[in-house]
């Protein structure tokens, strides 16, 4: 057996075929192939398919006949193995005599060994296309790089680069080139062009004269595009196209990285983003090529989804369409790459997702279709059947393309249109009529065309809407009768709103396409707020929200593409203040909800972590930083709330998500401060501070809009005085003035707003003591000094960010300050007199006011709070969700009376983690708005919203009846004491 394989091809003419066998064979006598001569002269499988190759493929048959010493030496050695070998010694070191003919034939050579042994795995069904992909790419990869090397070891001997590293030119040269399209994902076809940009750093010491530069290395790109591509008697290496660089036709062939990253920053088309998804460095200088990758992956990958540009990118492949003629699916003359249901369209549908997800999802960004393909379905951004189906269908029309370019070795894509042709690509591709390769083909091409049309939607017209003549003539009958069927009442009222936005009335709607793309999502969005409870109020709502859209292009086109988000955006708009606020300001933010894990899992504090790092990685400076803080803690709120008020999590969850938000931005704030504070002040001999989280962020439990209490704490040596900085400072002063600088980075208005209303009033003293606490001032103050309610603060308290030790010291101090309450006999009359003074000077305001209301979150705070101080809850809780302590309580036998409490703990939570992405004034449920009163209800389970109230007042009577059997109420009103 010469190749094995389990495919049986068949002749166009067996009498001709065999015809060619005696030919190859006299070739191989003539070379004294004597094994090969034997091995012809018998019968068996591998000989009959190389007559059919001889008589089906004319470049293979040049090949063979031409070499026959290639075909022998498969006596020695598998194909596999020569293929490996010869594209090893192209990538050995260049002989240093070796002169540019000698190096044009050894590449042109060894390319066309390799080309045939790859043809014949291929066609005996040994391997695989993705095996003949790879290698193919691995073969081109390794003639560029050999001609770089050849090209910069002449430079060198001229004297015009200093290479640091003979023995590996390319490092150090500044120079490298990108390999894009197939042959950087690694998936070259048969007679593939290979698409190159060459780039250089001019500041590398390499370069002798940097004035020059620019010219030697275009000079250098000139001789490879010759030395690759040109065809001799030899043949040819690879055809090289270097139009994929920024602007040809003005740029030089081989460009200065400054000029090719600010003509990306500034001019990058977004064709030129979906080709760089697959940009791969193939040769030179790879520490400089790794720069310029890291630096135009924002580019590539955009930290925000962008409709508008996946718009284009289908606008281009309808370009294509036109161009090409391509109006229906077929075989003669069908283009397997370019036309209908074809190797392009599989392409775009990995590569638009790659560009719409890749910038939050960089599990995504790949080189290879398939791989993108499964990774896409692994991320549940499509279905495993499709990724299949597509898989499958890419590598049937890859190996068709191959087949056709077998024939001749020619750069096509396209079917021939006589029976005859047909008939040797079918035999070609292992089929023995047309009928039968005809029916394979349209069967993958009817599967990619549906795949494909069902991601671009509207290939096929529809038919217009009437309501759209509205946005140009708001009397329009035809258009207010449909805005009436739809329910709307007010119907001039609405066209009249309508009719502004297609006038441009709104800064958000003066673009041409973002008029372009309302017009095309107009009656979705309509529809979609007709479902409302009341249609014209959510319109007008929608309407105040696009008054305030700083752009309306991205906001549409996201819309547009997404219909399923309407009627969460209508929800929104209608119910959430706070969150219509945060995508007025940021519309980018709704991109998140269109990945298929956002209403699954809460991203863990280390997926924040993660992403916020990302996020602050390119921040030039300091105030740039604390506007990437607000900007981050904005938006992920927002995703937080959304996820909250479309029912994917509920309240205790939200507490748990805003609080490890906090806990990442606070920590990521700290550290920028005190960076800043110490460029100016320096810092102190061995210093160490750190900040404990108290109230809500100490016990997990923060709201949409809740402020965070703190407490800095600080520690230095023994003898430190002052700070080491170009202007010190005591050592008091200095964490005084850090901690203003803190307080103010968190709650100073700035462009992007705030980060947090900070609270410092829970240090030892309050606004009387320093802002900043020495951890032996804070541990004398609580021993001597501290009222009983400062401890109770205690017991909702946890390290949020600074040195971990300095933290335990405090952790230790506080713990032992609440053990000492367990024999203390005023406790339960100060917690209850605390209560009752509350209850007298901070009356409820209306039935909702849970913090306030008798048996509301004020008694079950203090109820957990007491049960710590009193020991009855073990220390290990301080600093849990109040609703864990409460359970914890319940599990003890501490007093018959105590149940329920962890049960309208999680009511009342549910209720307020909701209530705070309302109306700030909302205290009653005819003050919230219909559909936040009806998502209250699901929450805790409440047959419709008239029951809410009851249903609170009923927990809270049970709540303050263990509160006074727990925590009697005594006489004596005064404040608690010490």
């Amino acid at each position: 057996m010469l190749i094995g394989g389990n495919v049986s091809l068949q002749a166009l003419d067996p009498v001709r075929a065999e015809s060619w066998l005696a030919d190859l064979s006299a070739a191989a006598e003539q070379a004294d192939c004597h094994r090969l001569v034997g091995f012809l002269a018998g019968t068996s499988a591998d000989r009959s398919n190389l007559g059919a190759i001889l008589d089906l493929s004319p470049y293979l048959n040049g090949l063979m006949l031409g070499h026959p010493e290639w075909v022998d030496a498969l006596f020695d050695q598998t194909a596999q193995k020569q293929i490996a070998a010869l594209v090893a010694a192209l990538n050995e070191p260049v002989p240093d005599r070796a002169s540019e003919g000698e190096e044009m034939t050894f590449v042109r050579r060894s390319k066309n060994q390799v080309s045939l042994l790859i043809a014949l795995l291929d066609l005996f069904g040994v391997e695989d296309e993705a095996y003949v992909t790879g290698w193919l790419s691995e073969l081109a990869e390794a003639v560029v790089r050999r001609v770089v090397r050849f090209c910069l070891n002449d430079l060198q001997r001229r004297g015009q680069l200093q290479l640091p590293d003979m023995a590996n030119p390319e490092k150090g040269s500044g120079l490298f080139v990108l390999g894009m399209g197939k042959l950087g994902g690694r998936e070259l076809n048969y007679s593939s062009d290979i698409d190159l940009i060459i780039l250089f750093d001019p500041e590398v010491p390499a370069i002798v004269d940097p004035t020059e530069c620019v010219e030697m290395f275009s000079r250098l790109a000139r001789r490879l595009v010759r030395m690759v591509g040109e065809r001799t008697r030899d043949g040819y290496g690879f055809r090289t196209d270097l139009r994929l660089r920024p602007d040809p036709s003005a740029m030089p062939l081989a460009i200065p990285l400054p000029t090719a990253l600010v003509y990306y920053e500034s001019a990058g088309r977004d064709w030129e983003r979906a080709a760089m998804i697959k940009a791969r460095v193939v040769a030179g200088d790879e520490a400089a090529a790794a720069e310029f990758l890291s630096a135009i992956t924002p580019f590539v990958y955009r930290r925000y989804l962008d409709f508008a540009a996946i718009r284009d990118i289908q606008a281009m492949k309808g370009r294509i369409d036109r161009h090409r003629g391509f109006e229906g699916l077929g075989v003669g003359g069908h283009n397997v790459k370019l036309g209908r249901g074809g190797i392009r369209e599989i392409e775009f549908f990995a590569q638009t997702q790659q560009l719409i997800a890749g910038g939050r999802a960089p599990e995504l960004r790949l080189l290879q279709t398939i791989p993108t393909l499964h990774a896409l379905a692994q991320g549940g951004w499509i279905s495993k059947d499709t990724a299949s189906e597509l898989t499958e269908c890419y590598w049937f029309l890859r190996h068709v393309e191959h087949v056709i370019q077998m024939v001749a070795d020619e750069q096509t894509h396209t079917l021939p249109e006589t029976q005859e042709d047909l008939l040797r690509v079918a035999r070609l591709a292992g089929y023995g009529s047309v009928l039968e390769f005809s029916k394979a083909l349209l069967q993958r091409l009817a599967i990619v065309d549906k795949r494909f049309g069902q991601l671009f939607a509207g290939r096929d017209r529809k038919e217009v809407s009437p309501v759209l003549a509205v946005l140009s003539d708001e009397t329009d009958e035809r258009a207010q009768e449909w805005l009436a069927e739809a329910g709307y009442k007010r119907v001039s009222d609405v066209a009249h709103i309508i009719h502004g936005w297609g006038t441009g009335r709104y800064r958000a709607m003066r673009s041409e396409a973002a008029r372009e793309q309302l017009t095309r999502m107009l009656p979705q969005l309509l529809e979609a707020f007709s479902s409302a409870r009341d249609p014209d109020s959510a319109l007008a709502m929608f309407d105040r929200f696009l008054q305030g859209l700083p752009a309306g292009l991205q906001f549409f086109a996201l819309i547009a593409s997404n219909p399923r988000l309407l009627d969460l955006l209508a929800l929104i708009l209608t119910t959430a203040p706070n969150l219509t606020e945060t995508i007025s300001r940021r519309p980018h933010v709704f991109d998140a909800l269109i990945d298929p894990s956002f209403f699954g899992e809460m991203p863990s504090r280390d997926l924040i972590n993660e992403r916020l790092s990302a996020f602050l990685q390119d921040s030039p400076g300091h105030e740039d930083r604390l506007d990437r803080l607000r900007i981050f803690a904005s938006e992920q709120k927002f995703l937080t709330g959304v996820r909250l008020l479309s029912g994917a999590i509920e309240g205790e969850e939200a507490g748990e998500a805003f609080s490890d938000l906090a806990d990442e931005v606070i920590t990521a704030l700290l550290e920028t401060v005190e960076n800043e504070f110490a460029s100016r002040h320096g810092r102190v001999l061995g210093g160490r501070l750190g900040l404990q989280g108290l109230g809500r962020l100490g016990s997990r439990e923060l709201t949409a809009t809740s402020d965070v209490d703190l407490i800095l704490f600080y520690d230095h040596d023994a003898d430190a005085e002052e700070s080491d900085g170009e202007r010190p400072l005591p050592v008091s002063t200095y964490y005084a003035r850090l901690t203003q600088r803190l307080i103010a980075a968190l709650s100073s208005p700035m462009a992007e707003g705030i980060l947090y209303e900070v609270d410092f009033r829970l240090r030892p003293s309050g606004n009387k003591g320093p802002l900043a606490t020495h951890v032996d001032a804070f541990a004398r103050y609580q021993e001597q000094e501290a009222w009983t309610w400062e401890r109770m603060s205690l017991t909702r308290s946890r390290p949020i960010a600074g040195d971990k030790v300095l933290l335990e010291k405090v952790g230790n101090i506080i713990r032992h300050t609440i053990a000492a309450h367990k024999a203390d006999d005023k406790l339960v009359g100060d917690v209850a007199s605390m209560r009752r003074r509350i209850g007298k000077d901070k009356p409820p305001r209306g039935p909702l006011d849970l913090k306030l209301l008798p048996g509301g979150l004020i008694d079950l705070e203090f109820i957990a709070q007491w049960a710590l101080l009193a020991g009855v809850v073990p220390a290990d809780f301080v600093g849990k969700p109040t609703v864990e302590v409460l359970a914890a309580l319940e599990a003890t036998d501490h007093h018959p009376a105590v149940s329920g409490l962890s049960t309208s703990m999680q009511m009342f939570s549910r209720i307020a983690q909701l209530r705070r992405l309302g109306p700030d004034n909302a205290r009653a449920t005819d003050d919230l708005p219909r559909g936040l009163a009806e998502r209250i209800a699901r929450s805790i389970d409440a047959p419709d919203i008239s029951q809410i109230e009851a249903m609170v007042a009923d927990s809270a009577a049970e709540v303050r009846a263990v509160f006074n059997a727990l925590l009697p109420m005594p006489d004596d009103v005064d404040l608690p004491g010490k």
